[in-house]
């Protein structure tokens, strides 16, 4: 019988020092140096992906947004997802979930789905919050993941996303009701 990894341990809003962005630096490399769809294409520059990290480290010093870590049973940062508020008085009821990641090596151990379900919680948690809105690259099978933990696809823009010249995706809107 095969045994059940760790969960992971999941922080919303986690204190940010420079472990906290040196592991969120580094997951983001290691993920799109995989392939994953958040959006770098490999090879990854970690400068790169700083700069990119410090836009939104802004936005959370402004209330804008919330990170959502997953930790590791090392205390490794493992998984993350920003949840990105909505500043226009219409749509103030649902947020974006983005730049959603789990480590390569602890892929295929559940924790997506882990992440997923803490992000609905703490989105839930969010006073007047009834629905999470994400976007996802076509061409991987994300929306069949996204699907699984009860997403429904809401909109497509066809060859939206240009991974290299000659490789164009679909930018696939997805939407989970939390009503």
């Amino acid at each position: 019988m095969p045994l059940t990894p760790p969960p992971l341990v999941f922080t919303l809003d986690p204190p940010v020092d420079p472990a906290l962005r040196d592991g969120v630096v580094t997951l983001w490399a290691d993920v799109s140096d995989a392939g994953g769809a958040v959006g770098f294409v490999p090879p990854v520059d970690p400068d790169d992906v700083r700069a990119e990290l410090v836009k939104h480290l802004a936005s959370m010093a402004e209330g804008r947004t919330r990170l959502l870590v997953g930790y590791d049973e090392d205390g490794a940062v493992a998984a993350t997802a920003f949840l990105a508020l909505n500043t226009h008085r219409l749509m103030r009821h649902w947020l974006w979930l983005y730049t959603v990641m789990v480590h390569p090596r602890h892929q295929g151990k559940g924790y997506g789905r882990d992440l997923m379900d803490a992000a609905a919680d703490a989105a839930r948690g969010i006073d007047g919050i009834e629905a999470i809105r994400l976007t996802c690259r076509g061409g991987l099978g994300l929306e069949r993941f996204y699907e699984a933990c009860g997403y429904k696809e809401v909109g497509r823009v066809p060859d939206a996303i240009r991974v290299a010249p000659g490789d164009d995706r679909d930018d696939i809107t997805m939407l989970l009701s939390l009503r």
